[in-house]
């Protein structure tokens, strides 16, 4: 291929990670082949229509620290100060429960996190005393292990409280790695913690989507690469990925580079023995549960999102709430509940977990009206995020086969499977392909 002529890159997955590749791939102009099984663009973080209403497949949360994906976003024509609500970092209980609130204040790092300690009610002495010694312990190993471990051995090293474990370690590592503390990579927890709350104050900020997440990043993605003759071929499967002497072919197609941002299973069923797949198979993952609660408009939370307290043993499933018409005056009256790590949740019916979650509503704002939602919609995606195991050996960009890249949120990084390490890993992906480093 002439020094003048373009690559032909074809990248297979508009979720986050493809959608990335696929943009900085065009912009640097090479003729991208953009390749889609659904309708929707956006993989595991997409919008979806049930029943006539816009909903997405999974509630998210951004942080301040997702520079890459705030940075993508910008560049297909997004604007972050419109797409979201931002607020400071914060784990707040209902008033009306026992537990904590804690939230940081608008002040430069680390008084925001001071200030924040120091005004946080339902921690007593001991608790506070110990979350200090957590980001000293922290600070002063400078947030690298020697060697891995689980996130609960950390945090009994860190003499951390039950009550501190309850009401923040363990909710914030299961929303954060979608992986139980027991079984959660310390290192990767640690990571997130650096990049966000032990950095800048605007990093540890929370950034809430107001728009459904396809129209946040993965709907202008496609029209940018259309934009720049590109093709996008959405609603069909691919096939066939195989390997020439000229490159590659993608059902038939040929193309000098692919770019593969499937599923982890997916990708391995493509491939087959055309590259070593071992690390995708020994990944393991996690469901998400989402549950939708309707109710009339003039019903309200008072933070657009709360921590909620879950106790399997008494049908307490939801691990956070969120108040969506505080995001968009249009879902007025509709309530988010997510359960991460729900793969306990497999012998419940939807009717008796969307019943279950009603009444722990009602029970924990004491508004007896939430115990009657007016309708109802569950949303399981079963392979949300990888589990987040200590030392976990993940996939490589690069597959060792001249051409072929990999990009998806379980590729290795110091990250674990959130948007922000898919974004990366398309970023990352993209740029082997234009250095042709394979």
């Amino acid at each position: 291929m002439s020094k003048t002529e373009k690559q032909r890159v074809a990248v297979i997955g508009a979720g986050w990670a493809g959608c990335a590749a696929a943009v900085e791939l065009a912009a640097n102009g090479c003729r991208v082949s953009l390749f889609e099984s659904r309708q929707i663009p956006g993989g595991r973080a997409r919008r979806i229509v049930l029943d006539g209403k816009i909903l997405d497949n999974g509630q998210h949360i951004f942080l301040g620290a997702y520079t890459e994906s705030l940075r993508m976003m910008q560049k297909v024509g997004v604007n972050p100060a419109n797409a979201f609500l931002r607020l400071p970092l914060q784990m707040c209980y209902p008033p009306q429960t026992k537990g904590m609130s804690l939230a940081a204040a608008a002040l430069p790092a680390p008084l925001h996190l001071v200030s924040a300690l120091v005004r946080a009610s339902g921690l007593e002495m001991a608790d506070k005393m110990a979350l200090a010694r957590f980001f000293s312990g922290a600070r002063r190993m400078k947030w690298k292990l020697h060697e891995d471990c689980s996130v609960v051995t950390l945090l009994a090293r860190l003499d951390q409280t039950a009550r501190l474990y309850r009401l923040l370690w363990r909710p914030l590592c299961i929303a954060a790695l979608n992986t139980l503390p027991e079984q959660a990579s310390a290192q990767v927890f640690l990571s997130i913690l650096r990049d966000s709350i032990g950095s800048k104050r605007t990093a540890s900020d929370m950034l809430i989507p107001r728009m459904d997440l396809s129209a946040l990043f993965p709907d202008k993605a496609l029209a940018f690469v259309r934009q720049r003759g590109g093709k996008v071929i959405e609603g069909k499967s691919v096939r066939s990925v195989r390997q020439t002497p000229l490159g590659w072919q993608v059902d038939g197609t040929d193309f000098d580079a692919v770019v593969v941002a499937t599923q982890a299973d997916a990708a391995s069923a493509l491939l087959g023995r055309q590259a070593d797949m071992r690390a995708f198979e020994q990944l393991a993952f996690e469901p998400i549960h989402t549950c939708y609660l309707g109710y009339t408009p003039d019903v309200k939370l008072p933070r657009a999102f709360f921590a909620l307290e879950d106790d399997a043993s008494s049908g307490q499933w939801g691990q956070f709430v969120f108040d969506r018409g505080s995001l968009d005056r249009a879902s007025a009256g509709i309530l988010a509940v997510v359960i991460s790590a729900s793969s306990s949740l497999s012998g419940i019916s939807r009717q008796e977990l969307e019943t279950a979650l009603a009444r722990q509503l009602a029970a924990a704002f004491n508004m007896p009206v939430l115990a009657a939602p007016l309708w109802t919609q569950t949303v399981s995606e079963q392979q949300a995020a990888f589990i987040c195991k200590p030392a976990l050996v993940r996939p490589e960009t690069q597959s060792g086969s001249p051409g072929l890249v990999f990009a998806g949120d379980y590729i290795r990084s110091n990250y674990p499977g959130t948007i922000e390490s898919a974004v990366q890993s398309g970023i990352r992906a993209a740029a082997c392909v234009l250095a042709r480093n394979w």
